[in-house]
């Protein structure tokens, strides 16, 4: 990147930061921010794990899929096509219309590049994306030829979140060209990142995904407090903003100048009790803290009723939801009484974490979930570490009982995969032969109604077993400025090509 980017960047950034509320909106015609709760790793592509930071780098960069809201599926994105050729092994045709923003055309080394990188990156936090690939190959300069260890019908959604970078320019730059030469084929250039701090984004104005409507610059803001957020679109200083709690709706509502959009979440929240650690190694104990909660009450009293309550890890209108099935975990505090009393562990000590504004209401909602375990017999101690610490120990392993969610559930496969299947990831350390069979079956099952059949089939056990305790899913409440047509996704995502700024 050139140093007059560099300052270009900067300059934005500044006058976005500092501008009163009458500049901020006037710049609502050319420019826009999003206050988000999300960190953002730095200037390496693969470094982030969280679903919207991702999708802001498929944005830069160019995914080889995406899933398309209005036909309900997997499609296209950087691919012309994608097609299973056989058991184990995918074909992927390039587009030949989408090139680099420095003019460089995307070819299929690039894509072999950045399978291999995601994989083998140090910082790379996207190990997930392509641990069912066994090899990439380029078998012309628009084909790749991807084969799976195993038959693998969810590689499409994987390669949703790969973002292609230029083997080219890492061969000449190294981890350099990630700052100095981002040069994606997606719709939006990176301008410059803050870590800590904002993401700044540029229209690309010939890419067929966008229109001269959707904003020519977007800043995306990281305020982790919900309260800052409002403030912000209050003042101007943002235009939407990510995850407004149910007891500043009406707040919202209310300004003169912004208004609450709503979208069901595909984000499960849930408890994990990691069956590495005592007392989760007890089938009972999970059970008990399952039936100790009041998920009705909760809703009802820190959510403003804006939720849908989980049967199993995912809702309606997601991949393997079971109308038919309901949860044998319901609010049953005496029974919760009895079963720890029948494993010997009345008054054991458990460690319970939260994060602290990541989630709607999470400290609020871990706070009332721990007289309910107390309830029960638990002796509860309750931990606040700040939101990256807890998910940097998550990911490495051992913590013991923690609240938090799992986004990009359309397809519920690579979450159950992440959590539950033996030794996928640490997050949880949970391990039943009959899950894994299972839920390998489902990866290998190309016809839909069979594959849905043996999905139910995995998450009614995991269910049962209990090593989460499936709460519900957010309706999550958007703050959106009244200059502004935005109607959120259920997938978390704020995409550009979905904002437009309405002429005055």
């Amino acid at each position: 990147m050139s140093n007059s980017r560099i300052l270009m960047g900067a300059a934005v950034a500044a006058l976005l930061a500092a501008a009163p509320p009458a500049q901020a909106e006037e710049m609502t015609r050319e420019r826009i921010a999003v206050g988000i709760t999300e960190t953002i790793a730095g200037y390496n592509p693969y470094a982030d794990a969280v679903v919207l930071i991702g999708s802001l780098w498929c944005k830069v960069y160019g995914c080889i899929t995406r899933f398309d809201f209005e036909e309900g599926r997997m499609v296209p994105s950087l691919a012309e096509s994608m097609e299973a050729v056989g058991e184990r092994v995918w074909e992927v045709k390039l587009r030949s219309d989408w090139v680099r923003h420095n003019g460089d055309p995307v070819v299929a080394e690039d894509v072999v590049h950045s399978i291999e990188r995601s994989r083998s990156d140090p910082d790379s936090m996207r190990q997930f994306v392509v641990v069912s690939i066994e090899s990439a190959e380029a078998v012309d300069e628009r084909t790749v030829r991807i084969t799976t260890k195993e038959p693998d019908a969810t590689l499409p959604d994987n390669l949703s979140l790969l973002p292609i970078t230029s083997k080219r320019l890492y061969d000449e730059y190294g981890q350099a060209a990630d700052r100095n030469h981002p040069h994606g084929a997606g719709p939006y250039r990176l301008v410059e990142v803050s870590v800590g701090n904002h993401m700044i984004l540029e229209r690309v104005d010939d890419h067929p995904m966008v229109s001269p409507t959707n904003p020519r610059q977007i800043m995306y803001r990281i305020m982790a407090e919900p309260e800052q957020r409002v403030t912000a679109l209050s003042n101007g200083e943002i235009q939407i903003a990510q995850g407004v709690p149910p007891q500043l709706v009406a707040r919202v509502d209310g300004l003169p100048n912004a208004h609450a959009a709503f979208a069901n979440s595909v984000e499960m929240m849930f408890l994990a009790m990691n069956p590495s650690t005592h007392p989760w190694d007890v089938k009972e104990a999970r059970q008990a803290a399952a039936h100790a909660i009041n998920r009705e009450a909760i809703v009802a009293a820190l959510l403003g009723g804006r939720a849908t309550l989980l049967d199993g890890p995912v809702g309606e209108g997601q991949f393997g939801y079971e109308p038919g099935y309901t949860t044998p975990y319901n609010y049953d505090p005496e029974r919760g009484r009895a079963l720890l009393e029948e494993a010997g562990l009345s008054g054991v000590e458990i460690d319970f974490y939260t994060p602290v504004g990541r989630y709607t209401a999470d400290r609020q909602i871990a706070e009332a979930m721990v007289p309910m375990l107390e309830d029960v017999g638990f002796k509860v101690n309750l931990r606040t570490p700040e939101w990256a610490t807890l998910w940097a120990d998550v990911q490495a392993g051992g913590v013991p009982f923690y609240y938090m969610g799992r986004g990009q559930m359309l397809d519920p496969s690579r979450a159950l995969r992440q959590y539950f299947e033996t030794d996928s990831s640490p997050r949880l350390d949970y391990s039943n032969p009959e899950v894994d069979r299972l839920l390998q079956a489902e990866r290998r099952t190309f016809d839909v109604d069979e594959r849905l059949d043996t999905m139910r089939e995995a998450m009614r056990l995991i269910t049962e077993d209990a090593p989460a305790h499936f709460l519900w899913l957010h309706q999550m409440a958007w703050g959106v400025a009244d200059g502004i047509d935005f109607t959120p996704r259920p997938a978390d995502r704020v995409d550009g090509w979905d904002i437009h700024i309405r002429k005055n």
